[in-house]
């Protein structure tokens, strides 16, 4: 199995990673890694899940349908884990019995589909993005738009919005930072993993917006930064909270995650966009991975943190080479005595793995 068919796939919206067993384990101890979730990360995950396999035999199944579903599978326990670019507050992962914990960082990027218009060639501000999506800012030649972009050629056509049907982290993000940089996104619309769309198609999944924005001629859409490549979408820049331009790209992502301070963040609950600095990209997000307190399956979850414990150890060029942001090394400690305190098994004490 190589990562360009799985990436494939998940852009043409299949939902799973296949796992089998390896061949060279036996039956009895064989354990099936199962989780399911946000689409956001799915280009990493795949990528990890595809390494991991070849060093230990032991294959990922995880069904990217979404944060809101993958939170629903955890809260039912029909999965080892689920994964939310959405953070449970601790209250929440309280009342439910589950621990979560941050797996890596990334980009929101608004994506275009403009004749004539470049990768990088278009600037947006978040005021004139909340606007894009209120349905207040109807053409591309608007001169809301047009004051940003001197000297683009812009067209008279109607902007067609393109946003998530499904419940989604990637939304909940996108709609966090529109709320804080317009009062009347904030007012009317607010945030959330699904919202009421003033305008707009909806398309589920990053890979659902990013076949609609390549096939919808004057539109735009907002989706993680690997799904623009991988579609070879243009993407807009930005102007960030201390009023510079800057461009979608990891040196930005980090200069955002920079400002995160995840040893005081209640249940690892942690927000990342319109963060301060100049090189800061606006809509930087984590997205996290969320598992009982009192696992179901002693072995599969094992198996999982097995996993996780690999990836955050060697996980981190295949995460650069897709723009994403490793977890910092002091945040990967904080989170495994978060595992070493939190996770149990049916005898009650931690996992061993």
């Amino acid at each position: 199995m190589t990562l360009h068919p799985l990436l494939r796939t998940a852009l043409a919206g299949a939902a799973a990673v296949a796992v089998l067993a390896s061949a060279t384990q036996s039956c009895a101890l064989a354990a099936e890694i199962s989780g399911a979730g946000a689409t956001f990360p799915y280009p990493i995950y795949a990528k990890w899940a595809e390494s991991y396999q070849k060093t230990s035999g032991v294959q990922l199944n995880y069904q990217a349908i979404g944060s809101g579903g993958g939170i629903k599978q955890i809260k039912a326990r029909t999965v080892t884990f689920g994964a939310s670019d959405k953070p449970l507050k601790e209250d929440e992962l309280k009342k439910d019995g589950l621990v979560q914990w941050p797996m890596v960082m990334g980009g929101i990027v608004p994506v275009v589909n403009v004749e004539g218009v470049q990768p990088g060639q278009l600037v947006l501000d978040g005021p004139t993005l909340a606007k894009i999506f209120l349905g207040e800012v109807k053409s591309w030649n608007d001169p809301a738009i047009a004051k940003l972009n001197p000297g683009v050629k812009l067209p008279a056509a109607g902007i067609a919005v393109v946003h998530r049907s499904d419940g989604s982290g990637t939304t909940f993000n996108f709609t966090d930072y529109l709320s804080k940089v317009s009062a009347d996104w904030k007012s009317k619309v607010g945030e959330d993993s699904a919202v009421k769309w003033p305008v707009g198609l909806g398309a589920k999944g990053n890979e659902g917006v990013a076949a609609n924005v390549k096939q919808t001629a004057n539109s735009i859409g907002y989706v993680e930064y690997a799904y623009a490549m991988q579609n070879k979408l243009t993407y807009g820049d930005m102007i960030n909270h201390d009023g510079k331009k800057v461009a979608p790209e990891s040196e930005a992502f980090a200069a955002a995650a920079a400002n995160a301070d995840w040893k005081n963040a209640a249940g690892f609950y942690l927000l990342l966009s319109d963060q301060p600095g100049a090189k800061s990209w606006p809509i930087t997000a984590s997205t996290f991975i969320i598992m009982p307190t009192e696992v179901k399956d002693d072995a599969a979850s094992t198996a999982a943190l097995k996993f996780f414990d690999w990836a955050y150890a060697n996980g981190d060029a295949a995460a650069k080479e897709l723009d994403y942001i490793p977890m910092p090394k002091t945040v990967v400690e904080l989170v495994k005595k978060e595992w070493a305190t939190q996770i149990k098994g049916s005898d009650g004490k931690p996992l061993q793995f």
